[in-house]
């Protein structure tokens, strides 16, 4: 047995001493593994693999036997039991330490702060020392460079040899030669030359008082086309004069972002929602609050929507929930757990029956109102889903996604009908005319859209060149009003062009 355990200890100091000479060896590339005495750390583990390869040849020879044996005819149990000490006890103590001392110093040079302070490889073909950050990118070409022994046996150009002395020369009569006048200069021709202007300034975007202080991520527009809601981040939402071109009030603050505030069908109140989980419906009067819905611990409201008749709204939260209320009785119908992910889109079919909901992974669900069951579930999209509309038959929808696409579907068989693209980012909100003949797209990539509905193709692009566009709404003439990062709303005109700003942000 104790032969036994002696190979056992010489098979682990062997693979000690292996993983000690690996250490030194590995980090130099294997030829220049002799350098490594030349830091202390690596010389150290070079000392401590010799020591463990000797140890284990001595206790796989039976050299170190320490321990105590029987004596020869004694007994093995019992006082009268007699040993004999048959070796070196405490050399034996000392190669039986050296395994830990080398597992302890194996573990703090891989696992301790100085770990990444080792000898640094050296790329093949580079020369070591070299600071990499000061080189010469690799792209650029170094002229090649002559020999200095080509140079030097490059014979110099032979004088020519001297003309022949004529023989018995006749003086001819002294004649004065004027010398020739020296001929002018070549003129200088410049090459032609293009002169890149300075880009010129942009200026500063108009602001007013009474704007937003952020941007601006719902617009709404009233039936009779007279005024205009605005929700922001900056907590407010704000009831605007179209046609005075003023802000009649600040209707309400939410206690986080305001993400949405809608026209109630009664044409005298609004219902407002933003992150602070509550759906409040103001007077538009005055804004006195009417009443407060509060979604509870199912988190903040993304988006809002409403049936056509003001009684129900749908709500879609950030904890994935979809809750539809009752307005007339101030009470909650149904509260839909389907989405795994936060909900990022929400509308309510011409009929007020069913609603769609879509979350940031891209699942579209249509609901029954009524039971609040589910009728279908469907991945629309490879991103998120962030605009969603109903067409006027009921029987469509059209939804925007952060996979840059524009997708109109087939409620009867859920197939994709048609796809409108050209945005390269993330579409993030989607309105109909009212006439149904053209959608208006906001997109991340800064831009806003109008698409013909029967061909899929682009009516006009606007782009103010001031960041992404959270929200569009048609105004009662047709042209496109869009909000976004600037806190400005703008008004385009219907057939493409240049937009203004209809409703400047804040100062900063």
């Amino acid at each position: 047995m104790n032969r036994v355990v002696d190979r056992l200890l010489a098979a682990l100091l062997l693979a000690i001493g292996v993983a000690c000479f690996a250490t030194v060896y590995l980090p130099q590339g294997g030829a220049a593994a002799g350098e490594a005495f030349a830091s202390v750390r690596l010389a150290v583990f070079c000392a401590t693999g010799i020591v463990s390869a000797v140890a284990a040849m001595l206790f796989w020879l039976d050299l170190l036997p320490g321990r105590l044996s029987h004596a020869p005819g004694a007994p093995l149990f019992g006082r009268a039991a007699d040993t004999q000490d048959a070796g070196r006890p405490r050399l034996r103590k000392v190669f039986l330490v050296l395994p830990v001392v080398a597992v302890l110093a194996l573990v703090a040079d891989r696992f301790g702060p100085w770990s990444g302070s080792g000898v640094e490889a050296v790329a093949p073909g580079e020369p070591a020392g070299q600071d990499i950050a000061n080189a010469p990118p690799a792209s650029t070409p170094v002229p090649a460079l002559a020999p200095p022994e080509e140079a030097a046996e490059t014979p110099p150009p032979e004088p020519a040899p001297p003309a022949a002395a004529p023989a018995a020369p006749v003086q001819p009569p002294e004649v004065a030669l004027v010398p020739p006048a020296p001929a002018p200069p070549p003129a200088v021709v410049s090459p032609p030359e293009t002169v890149a202007p300075l880009p010129q300034p942009v200026p500063p975007l108009p602001t007013e008082p009474d704007g937003h202080r952020d941007a601006v991520v719902w617009l709404a527009v009233a039936p009779d086309g007279r005024q205009i809601l605005s929700a922001s981040t900056d907590h407010t939402i704000k009831l605007w004069d179209v046609g005075g071109k003023r802000l009649i009030r600040t209707l309400g603050v939410h206690k986080d972002m305001a993400r949405t505030a809608l026209f109630m069908p009664d044409r005298v109140s609004a219902l407002t929602a933003g992150d602070d989980s509550e759906l409040v419906q103001r007077q538009l009067s005055d804004g006195t609050v009417l009443h407060v819905f509060s979604s509870g611990g199912n988190g903040g409201v993304n988006k809002l929507a409403i049936s056509p008749d003001g009684k129900r709204a749908v709500s879609g939260h950030d904890t994935g929930t979809v809750i539809v209320w009752d307005l007339e009785k101030g009470t909650v119908l149904h509260v839909l757990p389907g989405h795994g992910w936060s909900v990022s889109s929400v509308a309510v079919s011409p009929d007020g029956r069913r609603a769609v909901s879509g979350s940031i992974d891209g699942e579209l669900k249509l609901w029954d109102l009524d039971s609040g069951k589910q009728l279908r579930s469907w991945h629309g999209h490879e991103r998120g889903t962030y605009g969603a509309v109903f067409t006027a038959d009921g029987h469509h929808l059209v939804t925007g996604s952060g996979d840059y696409a524009i997708k109109l579907w087939n409620l009867d068989d859920f197939k994709e009908v048609r796809r409108f693209d050209g945005h390269s980012g993330t579409v993030y909100t989607l309105t109909l005319s009212p006439d149904g003949k053209r959608l208006a797209s906001g997109s991340l990539d800064g831009t806003a859209r109008l698409w013909d509905m029967d061909g899929g193709n682009e009516i006009a692009e606007f782009d103010p060149g001031t960041g992404p566009i959270y929200s569009v709404a048609f105004a009662a003439d047709g042209t496109l009003l869009t909000g976004g990062y600037d806190r400005s709303i703008r008004d385009w005109p219907a057939a493409g062009g240049d937009g203004v700003v209809l409703f400047a942000g804040a100062p900063d």
